[in-house]
Formats: structure tokens, sequence, C-alpha cells
């Protein structure tokens, strides 16, 4: 009788259990619309990931992810036309401004750590150290480096290649004043090549021995068979980027990077913050596998209450 009586609970329990998955399953269905997010092509890797499996669950929603740089997201963001906005460095006092003035109020996360890498070709046995003076000459306004023997007395008397984000990339910002000394400040001839899509970057550098260039931390782990990593002597230590002297800081050009959502959209539409929340509960997971560096679980729980 003991057994017949559990055996009937269990089966009430199973029942409701069965009810309460359906009517989960049926607010996800019933979940749809369409999310355009832009900006970094450095976070780009991770929000793709977390918009590929976002997908697998809301099979209703269609989330698109751009590149046209940090700042080019800024400004389709601060103008209304996204509702998310891929940062790769915090928004400036000027796209601030230019949010206030369409009256776009907005949340910020930090979604993990990167290091941006400047990468030279496999067969590049001269430069794989550098120091902070000579990534300057290299990259510079107005430098007057044209061959890599103008770098360093001793290096290879040929011609070197630059290539280099654009100037709506965040990357692009980031590095032009963590080793230019000021932001935007950046050599503009006939020997550089800017590009807001890292995989051709990635690209000019894998097909020339004498090419150096620099993007996000991911860009060169997926490429790591085809490329070196600099190792950055800034006078206090000289450090490669790697998982772990990226998120103790180490390495010289460590950053965290971000996405913007605007609250308006947040409060608004159950499709942008069910994705906004799905990002945050996967971000560390899914970062690590496109090869970035996830914050501490803690770090994700308590910015999750931005998202309320």
């Amino acid at each position: 009788m003991l057994f017949k009586k559990l055996t009937l609970k269990l089966a009430v329990v199973a029942a409701s259990l069965s009810l309460l998955l359906t009517g989960q399953a049926g607010a996800a269905d019933n979940l749809k619309g369409t999310i355009e997010i832009d900006g970094s092509s450095t976070v780009y890797p991770i929000t793709e990931a977390v918009a590929e499996e976002f997908g697998k669950v809301h099979k209703d929603v269609r989330v698109t992810v751009g590149i046209s740089g940090t700042g080019g997201g800024f400004k389709r963001f601060c103008n209304g036309e996204i509702p998310i906005a891929d940062a790769s460095r915090p928004i400036t006092d000027a796209e601030k401004t230019a949010c206030k003035a369409k009256g776009i109020t907005y949340t910020d996360i930090t979604v993990a750590y990167d290091g941006v890498t400047i990468a030279i070709n496999k067969n590049n046995t001269w430069a794989q150290k550098l120091t902070t003076a000579e990534l300057k000459s290299i990259f510079k306004s107005g430098s007057t480096v044209k061959k890599w023997s103008d770098v360093r007395k001793g290096f290879p008397n040929e011609e070197i290649k630059i290539y280099s984000p654009g100037s709506d990339s965040g990357t692009f910002d980031f590095f032009t004043e963590k080793v230019n000394g000021k932001s935007k400040s950046s050599r503009n001839d006939s020997q550089i090549t800017f590009s807001e899509d890292d995989n051709v970057l990635v690209e000019g550098i894998t097909n020339d021995k004498y090419a150096i260039g620099y993007f996000g931390y991911a860009y060169y782990v997926e490429n790591k068979a085809k490329l070196k990593a600099v190792v950055v002597d800034n006078g206090k230590r000289a450090v490669g980027p790697s998982a772990q002297t990226i998120a103790k800081g180490m390495y010289f050009l460590s950053r965290p990077i971000f996405f913007y959502v605007n609250k308006a959209d947040l409060a608004n539409r159950a499709e942008v913050k069910a994705f906004s929340q799905f990002y945050l509960e996967n971000a560390g997971k899914l970062s690590k596998e496109v090869g970035y560096i996830p914050l501490s679980k803690g770090f994700y729980t308590s910015q999750a209450s931005k998202l309320k």
C-alpha cells in the first residue's frame, strides 16, 4: 500500500513537472523578434557564439551581429538604431552626449578580459620581443620607419608592412593611447593597412613575412599556427599575452571588453531582455571557448542585477 501511494505521488509530481516544463517551452516559443547588434570586432566572437546558443533555445528570435567597430556601433546605438552595442572600450564623453541628445539611457555590462595582441608572421625570427619605444616608432603618427632595420640595428633591411584596426575601432583607440601616447594618433601612409575586420588583418600578416599588426587576443588564439605573438617590454617587465598574464593584468595591453544595452529596449522588448540575461549567464563559458578570459562567476552574478 505504501509503495502504491508513493508511486501515485511520484506520478502526480511528474505530471506537474511536465506541465511546468510545457509552460516554459510555450513561453520560450512566444518569444519573437529581431535583435540587431553592432560594434566591436573584438567582442564579435563572444556575441556571435552567444547568439548562436540563444537561437537554439529561442528559435523565433533572429539575432544579427555586425562589426562596424566600437565607434561605429556607438554611433548607431546612440542614434537609436540598435538595442545593443559591442564595445572594446568604455563609451566616450562625446558618445554619452550623443546618446543623451536622443534620450537614450543604457546599461553597460563587462563581458570578459582581452589582451590586444601584437602579431607577426610565423617565419619572423627577429621581432619576437619589442620594447614599447620600438612599437611606438613603428605605429606613431609621422613615423619614419620604412624597414625593419629602422626599428633596431641588426633587423632585416626589408620593408615593414603594418596592419591596424580602423579608426572606428575601440582596439585602435586603446592601442594608440597605450603605445603612441594619444588616442587615435597613428601613422597613416602607404605602409599601413586599416580594416575594421580583424580577419583581414590576420590574413595580411599571415601572407607577409615582414608584416606586423594587432587585434584582440581571440583572433590570435584562433590563428596560433599561422602567427606569433610579440612579447612586449614596457621597461618594468617583458610579457607576452596569455590567459594567465591577461587575467592578472601583467600583460601591458590587457583590458576589459563590454556590451551596452538600451534601457528602454531592456524594459519593453522581452527578446532583448532575455538575450541580455542569456549573454551574462553564458559569457564566462563562451568567452573562454572563443579565446578570451572569463570574469569570475561572482562578478557575472553581480552584474545580473543591472538587467532587472
